[in-house]
C-alpha cells in the first residue's frame, strides 16, 4: 500500500436494516464486522473509523436516509475524511438515497454538502428491486408475524436463542393456517418471552415495538412494484463506486431439515425459515430484471449459473440484491453476513437465527468482509 494511501483517513458508517435494532443486548447488530473491520484497518495501517448508524425501525426511507446523514454532520472531523457507506438489507437502500444527487430528504442539513463526501456505497443483501415479503408484512396476519419477529429477534439477541417452548409456538404458528387462536397465541408467547427481560430492557422493547407498529412506511416502499420505481428514479452519484454482497440460502427441504440436526430448537427455527423463504420466493422474473454482463459473470462464478427469479436468502430474492458491482456472493442466509451464524466458540461468540443449514462459518465471513475492505481501499 502506498504511503498516499496509509495517510487517508476513511469513515466508515454500518447503516442496519428492517428492524434497526442496533443495542438490544450483547449481540448488537453489527458487532462482528464492526470489530473484523476495526481489527483489519489496525493491521494494515489505515487511518479508519467505523460507526453504526442509529435507525427508525420501519420508517420511511427518507425518514432513515435523514438519520445517516444527519450522523455524518455530527461525526465527521475534517473535509479530507472519505466517507464509505454500507447497509445492510434495507440499509443498503438508505445508503443509495442518500447518496443520489439532488435528492431532498426531511431534514434542516444540507444534504448535497453530505452526500457529496461519499466515496463508496455497498448494500450487503439489500432489497433493491424490492421484497415480496414486505407486502406480506402489511396484511393483517402479516402484522401479526411482524409483532412476533419484532419481539423474538430483541429476545434472540438479548439472550443468544430462544427458549424451545416459544420457538415450538412460533412454529405453530407458521405452520398452520390463519385462525381465531393465532391471536391468543402470541399474546401468550409474547408474555412469556417478556417475563425473562427486565424491567429496562421491558421498556426498551417496548419502545422498540411502539416504533414498529406507528410507522410503517417502510413495508409499503420496500415491495418490488415499489421499488421498481425507486431503481426508475434515484440515480448513481458520479465519482462514487457502487458494490453489493450478494446472498442466496438453501431451498427448505429434506437436506436442510437433515443439514439442522437432531436439535428441536433448531428444527422449529429451520420451519420458521421454510415459511418466510416461501414467501419471499413469490417473486415473478419480471420484477427481478437480468444483471449486467459483469454482474452475471460473477453469480455464474458464484453459484454455477445465474439464480432464477425464486431464489433468495429467506428474506429478500437474490437477483433483487444486484446493484453495482457484485463484490461478493455468497452460499448463506440474510444474517449469516452479518455474523449471525453458528459459532458460539468465538469471541465474540456468533449465534444464529435463521437455520437454514448453509454452512456458512468465520472464514467465509472474514473473506467476504476482506473483499469489502478492499473494495473501499481500491
Amino acid at each position: 500500500m502506498s504511503a498516499r494511501r496509509r495517510r487517508e483517513a476513511h469513515a466508515i458508517y454500518l447503516i442496519p436494516g428492517f428492524f434497526g435494532f442496533t443495542n438490544l443486548g450483547r449481540l448488537r447488530y453489527f458487532t462482528h464486522v464492526d470489530r473484523f473491520l476495526r481489527e483489519r484497518c489496525a493491521e494494515r495501517g489505515i487511518d479508519a473509523r467505523v460507526y453504526v448508524v442509529p435507525t427508525h425501525p420501519t420508517a420511511s426511507l427518507s425518514k432513515r436516509a435523514a438519520l445517516v446523514v444527519e450522523t455524518l454532520a455530527r461525526t465527521l472531523r475534517g473535509r479530507g475524511e472519505i466517507v464509505h457507506l454500507i447497509g445492510h438489507s434495507t440499509g443498503g437502500v438508505d445508503a443509495r438515497l442518500v447518496a443520489a444527487p439532488g435528492v431532498v430528504l426531511p431534514t434542516k442539513l444540507d444534504v448535497e454538502r453530505w452526500a457529496g463526501r461519499v466515496r463508496s456505497v455497498i448494500g450487503v443483501s439489500s432489497p433493491q428491486r424490492g421484497t415480496p415479503l414486505a407486502a406480506y408484512l402489511t396484511t393483517r396476519r402479516g402484522q401479526r408475524t411482524l409483532a412476533l419477529l419484532s419481539l423474538t429477534t430483541s429476545y434472540v439477541l438479548r439472550f443468544g436463542h430462544l427458549p424451545l417452548s416459544a420457538l415450538l409456538g412460533m412454529a405453530a404458528f407458521f405452520r398452520r393456517g390463519e385462525t381465531r387462536r393465532e391471536g391468543t397465541l402470541i399474546d401468550d408467547l409474547s408474555q412469556r418471552l417478556l417475563e425473562d427481560f427486565s424491567s429496562a430492557r421491558r421498556r426498551a422493547v417496548g419502545r422498540l415495538l411502539r416504533e414498529v407498529f406507528e410507522d410503517q412506511s417502510l413495508l409499503l416502499q420496500l415491495t418490488p412494484e415499489s421499488m421498481d420505481l425507486f431503481a426508475a428514479t434515484v440515480r448513481d452519484r458520479p465519482g462514487v463506486r457502487y458494490g453489493s454482497i450478494v446472498t442466496r440460502s438453501r431451498p427448505p427441504g429434506v437436506a436442510t431439515t437433515l443439514a439442522a440436526g437432531l436439535d428441536a430448537g433448531a428444527q422449529a427455527i429451520h420451519a420458521i425459515y421454510g415459511a418466510i423463504y416461501r414467501l419471499s420466493a413469490q417473486t415473478r422474473a419480471a420484477e427481478t430484471p437480468q444483471p449486467n454482463a459483469a454482474q452475471r459473470r460473477a453469480l455464474r462464478r458464484a453459484y454455477g449459473k445465474v439464480p432464477g427469479a425464486r431464489a433468495n436468502d429467506g428474506i429478500v430474492p437474490t437477483r433483487a440484491q444486484v446493484h453495482g458491482r457484485v463484490i461478493a456472493a455468497v452460499r448463506g442466509d440474510h444474517l449469516d453476513v452479518i455474523g449471525h451464524f453458528n459459532d458460539p466458540a468465538t469471541d465474540p461468540p456468533h449465534f444464529d437465527w435463521l437455520t437454514t443449514g448453509s454452512g456458512f462459518d468465520r472464514a467465509r465471513f472474514e473473506t467476504v468482509w476482506g473483499g469489502v475492505l478492499d473494495f473501499l481501499l481500491a
